[in-house]
This record gives C-alpha cells, structure tokens and sequence, in this order.
C-alpha cells in the first residue's frame, strides 16, 4: 500500500491573517494553543484525534478561577485560532517537531498586543532559544508555574523566565479541565494520567533530556477513578509513559475501576507480564489494549539505549499471554540503532505478523536535542542538520551506522506499507473468531481510511462515528469478563504468578 496523496489542511498549517491594530486584548482572557504539525501520510491521521493534549488540559485546571480560560487546537483542521475576543495572555506548548509553528504563533499573537508564554519540553531542552520568541517561557511543571505567571500578568510585574521542578506530589495537582473541549472532535476526551516517569532511562527517549529530572509520582487511585467516572465516557486513555512501572499500585488501579464497566487501554513495559495474575486483572478491569515499547528485536540495541526489559526471545510468550486475556497489542519498534542492518526491517515485520501483534508503530531513530543520544551522535559527526520540523521520528535526520540514510528511509516506509496491507491485517488477525470482526473494523477504519479520517476530523463527525464500535467494544468485553473469571490460569503461569510474588519490584 503506497502513501495516499496528503489533503493540503494535514501537511500544511493554516494561514494566518494579517495582524491588525483594530483589538484591544481581552483583560483576563487566556488562550492555550496546541500548534499544528504535519501529519505523517504512512501513519493514520486518526491517532491525532484518538484523545486530546493532557498537557493543555491540566494547565487550564490549574488556571484561577476569575480567568476565562479557552482551548485551540490547530490539528483539529478548524482553521487558525481565534482572535475575537483578542486574548491577554495565549500559552503555546512547544514540542520538538512544532516549534517553528509556535514560534510563528507567538510572532502573530504578540504582533497584536498579547502576551505570550511558551512551555513544553522545547522550551526545557532549548531554553535560550523559545525565550527569543515570548514575553515569558515556563521550564519545567507548568501546572505548578501557571498560576504565578497569571498573579504576576495581573499585577504588572511578569518575569522573563519560570522554572519548577516535580518534586511536588503529583496528587495535589488540579483535575484537567475537560469541560472546555470540543467533545465531537476526539473518539474520547477521558486522556487520563495515574503516574508520572518511568523505571526506564533510555538515552533515547525524551525522559532523559538533560534538566528533565521527573520522579515517580502517583496520584491516589480514587482520584483516578473518580475522575474518570465524572467524564462518563466507555473509553479511557492512560497516557501514562508507563502505566505498569509500579505493579502493586497497577494492581490497586484495576481492582478499582472494574465497577466503572468502561474498556481502557494504556502504555507498558512488556514486563508486566512478569506476573500472570496482574494481567488477568488488568483484563477483568476493561484492559482492551496495551501500547508496548519493544524498540528492537536486538538485545545489543536494548542495551545500547539503557532499556531494562525482557530478553527479545520472550516476548513472544508475553504477547501471547496478553492476548489469553484478550489484551490486544500496539507494538512500537524503532529503525535504525547501531545494531541494525538492511534486514532489520523484514526481520521486524515478519515478527509482528507471526505474533499477530493488532497494530505497530514503526519510528526512525530520532536524536532528540539535550538527550545522551544527541550528544553521542554530534560527537560522532553523525547529526545530518537541525531543521526541528523533521525531528518526527518519520525522517532521517543522522547517518546510521550500517545503512545509508536513504535504506534507513525506504525500509520505514516499507514497513508501514506491509503492515498496513491487505495480507498483512488478515494475517494478524485474532485466534478466537469472536474477535476478528472487531479487529477487522478497527485496523480499516484506523490504518487504511486517512482521507476518511480527513473528512471526520475537519468535520468533526469523529465522536459519532466511532462511538458506536467503542460501545459495541465495551459491551463485548463485558461478556469476555465473565468467560475470564471462570477461566483456570494454567501451571506454567501459577508457577510464574509465584515467583513474581516472591521478587522485589524494581521500583523507579
């Protein structure tokens, strides 16, 4: 399957109009913007709508009350943000791959009186170069930052730099505010986050960008329960980075939702696999789906990156312990590690079909700056150029070590155009035949209907055209629920119930 053309309005950011001197900002108005990015044509656009940014809805729970808070989000295909009434104060959240779109943001809001406050992870790795493009960049908790930059904007004394860490417990923070977004445009607004961190500090990973120090923190699970029963959606989003770092409170979580009848999916480590009753129970509390860093296949990339993890060689029994308790999985493999060569790419392929992962999600290695990774490849002459706009996990932005950057690129696309083909999607489809329909409903709808999804997302039809299978998902898996609690777990999995039960948890 070759990438469909790209609709202009998912590869290009919205104009903006020419700034006018005709509006006077809007005391005690502020405006959060996630900035548009352009949308990979290999992957599917419906993962942009499938929850809203967590990050933008925390800041506006932190926000005083006396604020009219409101919420934009360009890759909703609704046009450029609103200007009427012209905002005071507009909060732009910086990513990597959008930072010339929020510094472009910045330029026009400012150009018309606003005040503007950049955060986000940019602003953290490259500070000196966001606070070239606002009146006041936020480094660090921005839900702890937020309410003093606000109290200073009221009295006239803003400062050019605020910084935090998160060091405070994380079940003080504020609810997010949910009651701001536009509920029609996301399959479900319930994006939840129970923990932050992760056990892992792969030198990859954007965790470990230097001055980026977050500790485990967890917030009480009734907190997490309770907020998501007030949402009242069937569906919920752990957008955890790792959900399962701390099995026994994992554990407490599950045992709680399972009254709430709800299906839920969330990001883990294959090691939750560790203990075989942990999953039976994530199963019994509406797991329907797990996102999984696999990242490589390779025990000598594993180790490169730092990643604490299973050997490669078991994860094909962990999966399919997953799937006994009717778990699907979404496996994430990144292409182009040191260890890898041309082969890499079939070799993973083959592997995903063989195991009938339901879906993957393949990334070209990124450097991403202020990590160990970037310092390794700029040491090595490695680092091809700096244009922020590909640092997307979907373009070469280094040589690698085995390939040229050309094989490295024609084998990511290759295996999004097998993984999403025809015979692909019917080779991994479900042993238990009740599942394949479902299955086959989801991977055409969500991987080969992006102009489908154009027109969902720029018509906000998105709620109302999956809400029906996330009801009919949901009631399935309420009658999976009682065939699961009848079913005997076998000797193999009692036996490593027991040695998980006699081991110390790794702890983050």
């Amino acid at each position: 399957m070759r990438a469909t053309p790209v609709p202009p309005d998912t590869a290009i950011a919205p104009e903006l109009p020419v700034p006018t001197g005709d509006r006077t900002p809007q005391p005690r108005v502020a405006l959060l913007i996630n900035p548009f990015y352009p949308k990979d044509p290999r992957a599917s656009y419906g993962k942009h709508v499938l929850t809203p940014t967590l990050a933008l809805t925390s800041i506006a729970g932190a926000t005083p009350e006396h604020w009219d808070v409101r919420y934009w989000d360009e890759n909703l295909l609704q046009g450029p943000p609103p200007r009427a009434p012209l905002p005071q104060v507009v909060g732009i959240t910086v990513h990597l791959t959008f930072a010339k779109r929020a510094y472009e943001l910045a330029r026009w809001y400012r150009a018309q009186g606003s005040i503007v406050v950049l955060g986000g992870l940019h602003v953290l790795s490259c500070p000196d170069e966001a606070a070239a493009h606002a009146d006041a960049i936020a480094i660090g908790d921005g839900v702890l930052l937020w309410p003093q930059i606000l109290e200073d904007i009221e009295r006239g004394a803003l400062r050019p730099r605020y910084s935090a860490d998160y060091a405070r417990p994380y079940r003080l923070d504020p609810a997010p505010r949910r009651s701001m977004l536009p509920r029609e445009s996301f399959l479900t607004t319930t994006s939840v986050i129970a923990s932050r961190g992760c056990h892992n500090r792969c030198g990859f990973c954007y965790l470990a960008t230097d001055g980026l120090h977050m500790p485990y923190r967890m917030r009480d699970v009734e907190q997490v329960v309770a907020e998501i029963a007030a949402d009242g959606q069937p569906y919920t989003v752990f957008v955890d980075n790792n959900l399962g770092s701390r099995p026994d409170y994992l554990r407490k979580l599950c045992i709680a939702l399972r009254p709430l009848g709800i299906i839920w999916s969330a990001a883990v480590t294959i090691d939750v696999t560790d203990d075989p009753t942990l999953v039976r129970e994530m199963a019994l509390a509406g797991c329907t789906g797990v996102f999984v860093g696999f990242e490589s296949l390779n025990a000598g990339n594993l180790s490169d990156a730092r990643k604490r993890t299973p050997a490669p060689e078991d994860y094909a029994r962990r999966v399919a312990l997953l799937h006994r308790y009717g778990i699907q999985v979404n496996g994430s493999f990144v292409l182009g590690f040191d260890h890898d060569r041309p082969d890499v790419f079939e070799r993973t392929v083959q592997w995903i079909e063989a195991n009938r992962l339901e879906c993957a999600t393949f990334h070209i290695l990124t450097p991403y700056p202020g990590t160990p990774f970037f310092r390794q490849l700029e040491a090595e002459g490695r680092i091809v150029h700096r244009d922020w706009d590909k640092y997307d996990t979907a373009h070469v932005v280094f040589q690698p070590k085995h390939m040229s950057r050309e094989e490295l690129d024609r084998g990511y696309a290759w295996c999004y155009d097998r993984l999403f083909s025809h015979a692909s999607i019917w080779k991994r489809r479900p042993e238990d035949p009740r599942a394949v329909a479902s299955y086959l409903a989801m991977s055409y709808l969500y991987k080969r209907s992006n102009r489908f999804w154009h027109l969902l997302i720029k018509h906000q039809l998105t709620a109302a055209v999956w809400r029906p299978l996330i009801e009919h998902s949901r009631r399935r898996h309420l009658k999976l629920r009682t065939r699961l609690e009848r079913l005997p777990m076998d000797e193999l999995e009692l036996a490593a119930a027991t040695r998980a039960s006699q081991c110390i948890s790794p702890g983050v």
